[in-house]
């Protein structure tokens, strides 16, 4: 198997879309002339795709599966974003060749969902001592990596936002499901919630609950 860059010869994937349904995403395509087959790969979005993948990681489609099936079928598996690629495949010398696209235009981003981060956050305090106890709980469905959240402690309110305050990192990731943290003293006019460190990045990928 090769890789040749696509020029103004060679036949190229256009009108690439996606559709969700239930747990089924579906992508179709505008077939280039004189194709056949199609290689597909599947990757997670937010990873650096290889301009050359793994010919382990790619699936060989023909053409008249598409039309069969009215498209490519896949199952949605877990949350994030995947990536889809198809590579139109031409024959030189028993050789399949597969065209690179590097506009990306054979290429289509899809989301598969969010999970779903739970916390919730108890203060204790007593009477003559100057400092409070913060007991915070983090429940999620799937494993969540340490630099996803973080906690911001902010005197006399609770922070509006991650730079409304002291930020503090996690030291350990987040195991799926329950995940009781060590107790953290404060003072007492002091407030603390949590955040992701990246809402922009990882808002994408999980929805912070509090409970």
């Amino acid at each position: 198997m090769q890789y040749i860059e696509a020029d103004t010869t060679t036949p190229v994937i256009k009108g690439i879309t996606h559709s969700v349904n239930d747990d089924y995403s579906t992508i179709r395509w505008l077939w280039p002339e004189g194709v056949a087959a199609v290689y597909i790969q599947k990757a997670n979005a937010d990873e650096q795709l290889q301009l050359q993948p793994d010919p382990d990681s790619l699936k060989l489609y023909t053409k008249d599966e598409y039309k069969a099936n009215n498209g490519y079928f896949d199952r949605i598996e877990g949350f994030g974003r995947i990536v889809y690629t198809v590579f139109a495949c031409v024959m030189t010398a028993g050789t399949a060749q597969l065209i690179f696209q590097p506009d990306g235009s054979n290429r289509v981003v899809m989301s598969t969902g969010k999970a779903k981060i739970y916390f919730s956050i108890r203060q204790k305090s007593t009477l003559f001592k100057k400092l409070k106890s913060v007991h915070i709980q983090v429940t999620t469905e799937v494993p969540v990596a340490k630099e996803v959240l973080c906690y911001v402690k902010k005197q006399g309110a609770y922070p509006a936002n991650k730079e409304d305050g002291t930020m503090y990192p996690f030291v350990a990731p987040f195991a799926s499901g329950k995940n009781v943290l060590p107790i953290i003293e404060i003072g007492k006019d002091d407030y603390i919630r949590l955040f992701f460190t990246d809402g922009r990045l990882y808002g994408q990928l999980y929805e912070l609950i509090p409970e």
